[in-house]
Formats: structure tokens, sequence, C-alpha cells
């Protein structure tokens, strides 16, 4: 019997492994590739270190592109904003459906949840009709507005708050707080766990849009990363990949580094959801 369980083991270990080393290995290709020429690229070398490596891929990208370093900034800034607004709108949401009593509130709820079958694909040619109608075509705005809440996440609220205990509100409804002072200053801060986790696939979602930006947005200063990338791309005849790896890795980096930042928090949240 321990002979088979060391032998299932080591076969899960070893199917894990593969599964880790297939999923992470384009990874490190990637920004292995970024710093080579292009002749290693295209000659089909796949090794991970060259004696051809160097800075020269980047050096481009930031000296002689000068419109990369303000699709970066654009990027951050719409998904800096729109993840803000989505944590906050969210988070009131998810709390009001939770703990206020008012008419229609569970229809609103139900509503909510019938929302969520509906392809977001459906609705991007009424959301184009109304940002023309508006005026708000080839702006952030267009990117922020029709997404500044995510019913998946007011529903992921609504559920830490329905467990929140009450006596905490209670408590700080006796020494004289009231609703809004009870929500910012004792329910947010309690809340910070899943706000993170939220907050993590917020700005994912905002960061790695491309179809949107595609629609809305028509002036090559404004796009964000991921349309400029598909448009440096094209206007290198899709050659030059030594140059598209380096700035795909640049593209990358900020979501590592906001998941290292709320990665505790993220962990906290997910196992919380999960007790739940």
């Amino acid at each position: 019997m321990k002979m088979k369980k060391s032998l299932g083991k080591l076969f899960l270990y070893l199917v894990l492994g593969l599964a880790a080393f297939a999923t992470i290995y384009p990874f490190l290709w990637m920004v292995s590739a970024s710093f080579k020429p292009l002749k290693e690229i295209v000659g089909g070398n796949m090794s991970l270190i060259s004696e051809n490596m160097s800075l020269d891929n980047y050096k481009y990208i930031f000296g002689r592109s000068s419109l990369f370093p303000k699709w970066f900034l654009n990027s951050f800034l719409v998904a800096s904003i729109g993840t803000a607004v989505n944590v906050f709108i969210n988070t009131m949401a998810g709390y009001s459906l939770s703990r206020l009593t008012f008419p229609g509130r569970d229809k609103i709820y139900h509503g909510l949840l019938l929302m969520l079958m509906v392809p977001s694909q459906v609705l991007l040619i009424p959301n184009y009709l109304i940002l023309q109608k508006m005026g708000l075509l080839d702006s952030y705005a267009s990117l922020i507005l029709p997404a500044a809440a995510n019913i998946g996440n007011i529903f992921l609220m609504r559920q830490f708050f329905m467990n929140f205990p009450k006596e905490v509100e209670e408590a700080a409804s006796i020494d004289g707080l009231g609703r809004y002072a009870r929500f910012f200053r004792i329910c947010m801060p309690l809340a910070k766990p899943t706000i993170a986790t939220q907050a993590i696939f917020v700005f994912m979602g905002f960061w790695n849009e491309f179809t949107k930006p595609m629609l809305y947005i028509k002036t090559a200063s404004k796009y964000t990363l991921t349309l400029g990338l598909q448009s440096f791309q094209t206007q290198n005849a899709g050659t030059m990949w030594h140059q598209v790896m380096a700035a795909a890795c640049i593209s990358v980096f900020p979501i590592i580094i906001i998941y290292l930042i709320f990665n505790k928090y993220f962990l906290v949240g997910v196992r919380m959801d999960g007790e739940k």
C-alpha cells in the first residue's frame, strides 16, 4: 500500500511538474527573447540563454518608439481609475444589497444575477451607439464608464457583507457613527482581503482589454498598451519579434507588481470566500 501511494504521488508530481513547465516555459522564453537579436528568434533557437543578449530592444521601445511610453501611461491611467471606480461602486452596491432594506432590493439582486448570463460582447454595439450619442468616443471615459461596475464583484462583496458580523456595526452605531461612517470607517477597512481580490481581477481586466479600445479609440496617441502593441506589430509587418517581445514583457510587468503587492490579501480573500 505504501509503495502504491508513493508511486501515485510520484506520478502526480510528475504530471504537475510537466504542466507547470508547459505553462512557465513560454513566459520565460518571451522574457529571454526580449533581450535577443531578431536573427536568433526567427532562427528557431529555443534556448533561454544567449551570448548576444542585450538591452537594445528596450532602448528602441523607450527611445525611437516615442508613442510606446504614452501607451503605457494611457493603460495605467485607465486601469487605475477604472479599478478605483469599480472597487468603490462594487463595494457600495454589495453592501446595500446585503445590509440595507428598501423596496425592490431582491428584484434588483435577481436582475443582476440574470445579467451575468449576458455575454459582454453582446453589449459592445449598444455601448458604442450610446457613447457616440454622448460624444464620448475616442476618450478614456469610453473605456471607464461602461465598465464602472462589475456584477460578479458586486455579488462577491454582497456575499462578504452577508457574513459580516452585524454586532460590529451595532456597536459602532451605539458609539454614534452613522450609516456612511460605519461603512467607510468599519466595513471597508475590514473588507480589505475581498476588496484586494476584486481589485486584482478588475485591474487585469482593464489592463488586458483589447476589443473596447479597438472600437472606441481612434487617435494613436490615445491608444492603450494592448492596442498600441497590435499597431506596433502591424507597422513593423509582424517581423520585428524581438521588439514585440520586449514590449510584451513591459506590458506584463505591472500585472506582476500588482499581484505581488496584493498577494497576501488575495490569498486571504480567496480562503475566506471558500470558507463562506
